[in-house]
């Protein structure tokens, strides 16, 4: 995949064109993607940040998750220094309009967990108990 693939990923092509549904979870399914979303709403990091934050995410995967999304202009990655370059990632403003959706997704979590582990509070190792602004 292209570092400098054009909004939309044509690399990934919808395995059901015209499904709302399809393009939903080309854009924003996988392993990672979600979460990685909910910690940039709750602000821009570093590569080295989103790594540690997410430690059982291997670089290699964190690297592939950010460039799809930045492909399909969810997120956008911000050089802030010369070579080696510092580099920080940040939602877009498209990025912003899928909120909503994440927020449900994390609320629908916490009472899965709930109910599937007896009642027990959500695990805050991985900073996802907090609610989207």
């Amino acid at each position: 995949m292209s570092k400098k693939a054009p909004a939309g990923n044509p690399s990934r092509p919808n395995p059901l064109p015209g499904c709302p549904m399809a393009a939903a979870f080309a854009a924003i399914g996988g392993k990672w993607k979600l979460t990685l979303l909910y910690w940039l709403a709750h602000g821009e990091a570093h590569f080295a940040g989103l790594r540690r934050r997410g430690s059982p995410i291997t670089p290699k995967v964190l690297a592939e998750q950010l460039r799809e999304l930045e492909a399909d202009g969810l997120v956008e990655r911000v050089v802030t220094g010369p070579v080696p370059a510092r580099v920080i990632y940040r939602l877009t403003p498209y990025g912003n309009t899928v909120l909503p959706v994440i927020e449900g997704v994390r609320v629908w979590g916490e009472a899965h967990l709930r109910r599937t582990h007896g009642g027990a509070a959500p695990d805050t190792a991985m900073g996802c108990t907090t609610a989207i602004a």
